[in-house]
């Protein structure tokens, strides 16, 4: 019994230990979650990043022209950013590679070359919301029916900062992109409201709105309305951390 304040005390360093290096690493990533954007000529550059993942998006915004998007999961080591791609509607061959980015902030001020050319981007929202992160389609409504729908290589994820969306139909293993669309939302008082300013299907979309009944429920988020092809839909999506 003698050796046990000994133990107690190594304990209690261990669990103080562990904590300040999961607060450390959180902190280090949290600085970039939001919503980020910039202009290469004119072809506006838009980078969503929460809960440890990032979409980054170029398109024409005059001409409502999607022109490319990529994304996956991250970590941040030393002033860079090391990202997974899981998706590249530009480039197949870039899925399930990873490579490292530099970057810096100042103020609202975020320089990095992750679009492939170094460029800074003005801060658009600080990533505080409560539907703020990385979400996975798992329930759908189907004949009356809710179907399951397990976590496979291909999937449709959501993600969200503060007033920015981005959707995107990948397949992390064979590299196959089947779409994406993105804007700016509203939550309040059980709507939620997408302004769409990309759709990677069809330009025609862009400037449109969809409002959809939403609320947050065990930690899920329900999602029910029209699709913009205007068919009833009622899904559920949960969040999902890589």
């Amino acid at each position: 019994m003698e050796h046990l304040p000994k133990f107690t005390f190594f304990l209690a360093a261990l669990i103080v230990l562990v904590t300040l290096t999961s607060v450390q690493k959180e902190n280090a990533i949290s600085p970039l979650n939001g919503a980020w954007s910039a202009m290469d000529g004119n072809t506006e550059q838009l980078l969503i990043v929460a809960d440890g993942y990032c979409m980054l998006t170029r398109f024409d915004r005059n001409n409502k022209k999607f022109e490319s998007t990529t994304g996956g999961s991250f970590t941040v080591e030393k002033k860079q950013i090391v990202l997974k791609t899981e998706f590249n509607s530009a480039d197949k061959a870039a899925v399930g590679k990873t490579r490292q980015y530099d970057y810096s902030i100042k103020g609202n001020t975020l320089t990095t070359n992750i679009g492939g050319i170094a460029l800074n981007y003005t801060r658009s929202d600080d990533g505080k919301s409560e539907l703020a992160g990385n979400w996975r389609i798992t329930q759908r409504k189907q004949d009356d029916k809710m179907v399951d729908i397990p976590l496979r290589a291909r999937r449709t994820l959501k993600l969200l900062s503060g007033n920015h969306f981005q959707w995107a139909a990948i397949n992390i293993e064979t590299g196959e992109f089947s779409g994406t669309g993105g804007g700016k939302y509203t939550f309040q008082d059980g709507k939620y409201t997408e302004h769409i300013e990309f759709f990677s299907r069809d330009d025609s979309r862009v400037g449109a709105s969809l409002s959809f009944d939403g609320k947050l429920e065990d930690g899920n988020w329900i999602h029910s309305g029209l699709s913009s092809k205007g068919d009833p839909i009622y899904e559920i999506w949960s969040r999902f951390k890589p």
